[in-house]
């Protein structure tokens, strides 16, 4: 058996989604992002730097916070 890493993916309250571990990031084609070991995702819709976060989430006053049930 392969001890592999484990990736955890976190939704941060007001903002965006993290990744963390050994993922590989792709488009609706297939073609890959560069990434490295941990990235955020965008979550409010309106980084310049889609689909990463670029903090406007703080700017713009975005709001949510889901939690597991």
């Amino acid at each position: 058996m392969v001890d592999q890493e484990k990736v955890t993916i976190k939704i941060n309250d007001n903002g965006s989604i993290r990744i963390t571990g050994p993922v590989d990031l792709v488009d609706g084609v297939g073609d890959k992002y560069e990434v490295g070991a941990s990235f955020s995702l965008c979550r409010c819709g309106q980084s310049e730097k889609k689909p990463f976060c670029d903090g406007t989430h703080k700017k713009i006053g975005f709001e949510s916070s889901p939690r597991a049930k």
